[in-house]
């Protein structure tokens, strides 16, 4: 029976691709990737770029980056409608996402409208998180602490609310809302307790703590803040 793979590639490195994701996408008829801008690839395309079959069919499709939810929806849906007709049509049907597919993909949205009609699966993947603490060799937690994970695109209170009632603190999606982080682990003399990790398991990553940094820098669009409150 064919099916609808939501595929997880890691962070950025294409050695942290997970064996069953590889084997996956080895078998796979056709793979549905983001447009990128200019016609070059997609970030995600180009990670698993070493495992895809030649013979592969790749189809680049356009995700709006916006907040209205009826234009996402629509394209959503319209994308769904052509993923379907080929997975009806006996094809074993691919959707690459960056890190883990359960975690702010795109790939969910998806599934959701397409698991009443077709067969749906997700091949897990390492998350930037979970990369993020193995670079580092720190855990995320011991014992009794805690963990969330949490986008910057929260609002002010819900953010500081996070930050407040946890010992571990994953803050997702910073670089959209970089000063409003910034200021409030300020506020709570949290700077020095918070790593900074650009563009994790690329050739270009970099770590630093935010005391390095000013509340107006500007950060790149792969970047994740890890809060541990207490030193492991």
């Amino acid at each position: 029976m064919a099916s609808f793979y939501g595929i997880g590639v890691g962070p950025g490195d294409s050695e942290l691709l997970t064996v069953k994701s590889i084997n996956t996408i080895k078998n796979l008829d056709v793979l549905y990737v983001p447009q990128a801008h200019k016609g070059s690839k997609s970030v995600a395309e180009r990670i698993a770029t070493p495992y895809l079959p030649a013979t592969l069919a790749i189809k680049k499709r356009h995700f709006p980056m916006v907040k209205d939810w009826d234009t996402k929806m629509e394209s959503w849906r319209k994308i769904a409608d052509e993923i379907k007709d080929d997975v009806q049509q006996g094809n074993n049907v691919g959707f690459l996402t960056l890190g883990d597919p359960s975690v702010y993909s795109t790939f969910s949205y998806l599934a959701d409208i397409l698991i009443p009609v077709i067969d749906v699966q997700t091949i897990a993947g390492i998350s930037s998180f979970s990369q993020i603490a193995a670079s580092l060799s720190i855990p995320l937690m011991l014992d009794e602490e805690s963990l969330e994970v949490v986008p910057a695109t929260a609002d002010k209170e819900k953010l500081a609310k996070v930050i407040d009632l946890n010992d571990n603190v994953v803050i997702m999606k910073i670089a959209t809302n970089f000063k409003k982080v910034y200021q409030i682990l300020k506020e709570r003399k949290l700077l020095d307790k918070t790593v900074i990790v650009e563009n994790a398991s690329m050739a270009n990553q970099r770590v630093q703590r935010l005391t390095e940094y000013s509340a107006d820098d500007q950060l790149p669009y792969f970047s994740t803040a890890l809060l541990k409150k207490k030193e492991a």
